[in-house]
């Protein structure tokens, strides 16, 4: 029996969570979005996920909830995590870094990049 890997994709913009899981979707991948961070949290909790991808800002001009997101999720979970941003600076990326961040991505994302990265995860992807 296939081992299913599971995707957690965590934005505040609907075309972002549909195209990313739609892209992210294939047999032995579940892909779960949340468009707010508490859902994420209860994701999280309720469910084992091999890769977290994550935008920093979803709410308001100065929001950083996807870099607690991930100081959170290192913390307790073994899950990698992705961060991606329309917003980003050298400091937050630094910073992203230095939180555990797997990879870090400008949107609008590369998706073949981000396949790669996916792909190098040991999940299943669509080339």
């Amino acid at each position: 029996m296939m081992d299913i890997k599971r995707i957690l994709i965590v934005d505040d913009e609907p075309s972002i969570l549909i195209s990313l899981s739609y892209a992210l979707r294939i047999e032995g991948v579940e892909v779960i979005t949340c468009d707010e961070i508490v859902q994420a949290e209860a994701a999280l909790e309720n469910t084992h996920f091999d890769l977290v991808i994550a935008d920093i800002r979803m709410s308001g001009v100065n929001g950083v909830e996807g870099l607690e997101l991930l100081s959170y999720i290192k913390r307790l979970y073994k899950a990698e995590v992705i961060i991606m941003t329309g917003y980003g600076t050298d400091d937050i990326k630094t910073e992203a870094l230095r939180r555990g961040a797997l990879h870090y991505f400008n949107k609008p994302i590369d998706i073949s990049e981000l396949m790669q990265k996916v792909g190098s995860l040991g999940i299943p992807v669509k080339y």
